[in-house]
């Protein structure tokens, strides 16, 4: 546990958003979570966002996360504030050095950002340094058969998962599939922040263009598919 502190430092930023869709340039958020985790996976600090989005929240969305337009109406916050909110105390922390946790970061830190720019609120500028435990899984046990959604991961990894598509709970769990990752895989993530990030920078666009080679090669030749990462 201390080649894990001395590189994450004690505290991770957990992060997670249920939206109203599933493509990041057009969905709204819904809820968000934003917490802090001690190096022993415990919560010391969590904020919780439920926002009126706008629009109409889809039947399969609101199936999912729980949340119905009349309910994010009747007791949502305005979205533009929500999201301003948000990206300043996701912003602030980054700002100290505590690395933010995202599952499959690219969708959720582009969903925000495009919320921002929606609202004309200043959004984050390179957000870094963030860890993703689906892209790091990926990478370090990329021959592993199954679906990799943060459920299935989670549980590969002992991380109780109780209330998945919760955006508390899968923020959480997250951020301690991140520190199982830590400990199954030291000597490749005993490395300062920033390394970290810029690996899975490289991680993410291999793992998409392997994806695209693998949909062209499968019958959709035309397919394409960005392996941008933090930020799409």
């Amino acid at each position: 546990m201390e080649t894990l502190r001395r590189t994450w430092t004690d505290r991770l930023a957990v992060f997670d958003l249920e939206t109203t869709g599933v493509d990041p340039g057009t969905c709204r958020i819904v809820t968000a979570h934003l917490g802090v985790l001690d190096g022993e996976g415990h919560v010391i600090g969590a904020h919780d966002w439920l926002l009126d989005p706008g629009v109409e929240i889809p039947a399969e969305a609101a199936a999912i996360h729980g949340v119905t337009t009349a309910r994010a109406r009747a007791e949502g916050m305005r979205a533009h504030e929500g999201v301003a909110q948000l990206v300043d105390a996701i912003a602030h922390l980054l700002s100290t050095g505590v690395p933010l946790v995202a599952y499959n970061a690219a969708y959720d830190l582009t969903v925000l950002d495009r919320e921002a720019r929606r609202y004309a609120v200043p959004p984050l500028d390179a957000p870094a340094p963030v860890i993703d435990p689906y892209v790091i899984d990926k990478a370090l046990d990329r021959y592993r058969r199954g679906k990799r959604t943060l459920s299935v991961t989670a549980a590969h990894y002992g991380v109780d998962l109780d209330a998945a598509h919760e955006a508390s709970a899968d923020a959480i769990a997250a951020g301690r599939v991140a520190l199982a990752l830590a400990g199954a895989f030291p000597e490749l993530l005993a490395v300062e922040l920033p390394e970290l990030h810029a690996r899975q920078v490289g991680w993410a666009r291999d793992q998409a263009a392997s994806y695209q080679a693998w949909r062209r090669a499968n019958g959709s030749p035309e397919f394409t598919t960005s392996g941008a990462w933090p930020l799409r």
